[in-house]
């Protein structure tokens, strides 16, 4: 699906409470796991080894880390949101975080996203969105989450 185009801290304002709609799904692989490990240097075996994750693991083999799955947010939201008219942007932190449920590698993943808020900083905005990261089929949402953004003009 296209990404909705908002020109404008005046045309963001018009969607708060909405329900702007979904990422495409993307497969969690092993090796994104294993490069967030890297990165992060979390190498907790429910995440990286893939033979005791099975053998011992409650979730029956891997899982993405929690902070990956939220970190996937700046590559996602783009396919929901592009937001021109702003000269930048930055990513100013979230309200609240949940790891409702595991992210098994191989899983489809997607983002649904609802903006919450929209307010008035110097020289910009602040929006606050409702992060709603899904596995295709799962009962529920792998992580849930309120993020905000500063947008300047």
């Amino acid at each position: 699906m296209a990404p909705r185009i908002i020109n404008g801290s005046a045309d963001l304002k018009a969607l708060v409470g909405e329900h702007l709609g979904y990422s495409d799904w993307m497969e969690i692989t092993q090796e994104r796991v294993n490069q967030f490990a890297e990165a992060t240097g979390d190498h907790q075996w429910i995440h990286v080894d893939v033979e005791r994750a099975k053998a011992e693991s409650p979730f029956g083999g891997p899982i993405a880390h929690g902070y990956l799955t939220l970190s996937l947010g700046p590559v996602l939201m783009p396919q929901v949101l592009i937001n021109t008219g702003f000269t930048m942007g930055v990513n100013y932190g979230a309200n609240k975080v949940r790891f409702m449920a595991p992210v098994p590698v191989g899983a489809r993943l997607r983002l649904g996203v609802t903006l919450l808020s929209v307010d008035d900083i110097a020289g910009g905005i602040q929006s606050t969105y409702a992060f709603s990261f899904e596995c295709e089929g799962a009962p529920k949402p792998s992580c849930v989450a309120e993020i905000i953004f500063r947008a300047y003009e």
